[in-house]
């Protein structure tokens, strides 16, 4: 009997290469003046495998290739690769006294926690401080500071983790989806289910509106097209009413905020779950850590980063975000047997660190003519405003703000 083993690896192998080439991510990965690179680990083979059982689940209504989900917010905002530097420029790669780490500074309050950080005044440009300091200190080090501070940086450091895995498929035609979530991973979830039938309304509050409206307005209105938007503040008693009974009327919840935050809002994921519905919240590192993070210090400190010039490099741009969207979607279009619900809790940083494994731990340099370039879709429907469907979904569901 002639074994097969050796055959049946070379052939994954290939398969695993073809699918990131076509992907668009090497593309977005490796240094600018180098060469595109082939990531390491499937990311791009499971992202093929979850369309392929959207597809099924839908009979062919929603047909889409995953791997290109991946890169496609490049293809509208024409992001390029870094190397060290995110596709971004959010994020980076950086050298720990026994190491390497990936430092977020994305948001408005980020330069003054990273001069906390390092107990530093940062000035207009927090880097070189931040870069000196991390050549002393360890990675637990700066993971022990940066959890209390709030800031999404962390040591590039893999480990093995558990991902929830998706019941009997069920389909969505129909069912109300209630989405609180931002920029990319739950408005992706959200899309897929909107695709496949379901009715997504967005959900912001006043204080803070879905940040990616001020990003690329192409991009924002091809997830959220044909949606609908509410804005209630949790902060007015009779709109927390409201909210209260809105989420209540859902099948689905989406959510991206840690369970203090949802306490905040008068919001019980458990108890929904146990009513029959299906919650689904998205978070950095699951719901029992309170570390925070985005796309690109997430996929990095999970272990998906290629390797140039000794050195760590970003693959794609922001990827446990889309990566992690599409697996919420193929689990939110499944259920229990017995019809109960469900609370699925989906750590991005797990959702990546299953695409990785030995066998496939190898950055792979390809010819450029087989890398294929982010490409986009087009927006199926205008995204709301803000709130300008708010009276029209209360009146329709007999809410009142009373």
């Amino acid at each position: 009997m002639s074994d097969t083993s050796g055959g049946s690896a070379a052939s994954a192998a290939a398969h695993r290469v073809l699918d990131w080439a076509e992907s668009g991510v090497p593309a977005l990965t490796g240094f600018p003046d180098g060469p595109a690179l082939i990531p390491p680990g499937s990311a791009a083979t499971v992202a093929r495998r979850h369309t392929d059982r959207i597809a099924t689940i839908t009979h062919g209504r929603v047909r889409l290739d995953g791997a290109r989900l991946l890169s496609e917010r490049a293809a509208f905002t024409g992001f390029v690769r870094g190397g060290t530097l995110s596709a971004g420029r959010h994020c980076r790669l950086l050298p720990t006294a026994d190491g390497w780490a990936a430092v977020s500074c994305a948001r408005p309050d980020d330069p003054v926690l990273l001069a906390a950080l390092i107990c530093h005044d940062a000035a207009d440009d927090p880097w070189p401080g931040v870069a000196d300091w991390l050549r002393t200190h360890t990675g637990a080090e700066l993971a022990e500071r940066a959890d209390l501070l709030g800031l999404a940086a962390g040591p590039v450091a893999p480990a093995p983790a558990d991902l929830p895995q998706p019941l009997r498929p069920r389909p969505v035609d129909g069912l109300r989806v209630v989405d609180f979530s931002a920029l990319w991973a739950g408005p992706l979830c959200a899309h897929l289910l909107g695709l496949a039938g379901a009715r997504v309304i967005k959900v912001e509050t006043p204080t803070r509106p879905d940040g990616a409206r001020r990003g690329e307005p192409r991009f924002y209105r091809l997830l959220h097209g044909g949606h609908e938007s509410v804005v209630l503040d949790p902060g007015d008693p009779a709109q927390r009413r409201a909210l209260t009974e809105l989420v209540a009327s859902a099948d689905i919840v989406i959510e991206a905020s840690r369970p203090r935050a949802l306490a905040g809002f008068g919001l019980d994921a458990s108890a929904f779950a146990a009513a029959g519905g299906t919650w689904i919240s998205i978070t950095a590192h699951g719901r029992t850590s309170n570390r925070i993070g985005f796309g690109d210090d997430i996929a990095a400190t999970a272990g998906l980063t290629a390797q140039d010039r000794g050195s760590p490099v970003f693959v794609g741009d922001a990827i446990a975000d889309p990566l992690a969207g599409l697996t919420a979607a193929v689990l939110a279009m499944s259920a229990p047997a017995d019809g109960s619900g469900r609370l699925w809790d989906i750590a991005m940083s797990a959702v990546v660190a299953a695409t990785l494994g030995p066998e496939s731990a190898v950055t792979t340099a390809i010819d450029e003519s087989r890398i294929v370039a982010p490409s986009r879709r087009e927006a199926g429907g205008d995204a709301p405003d803000s709130g300008q469907d708010t009276d029209a979904v209360l009146t329709e569901l007999g809410i009142r703000l009373r």
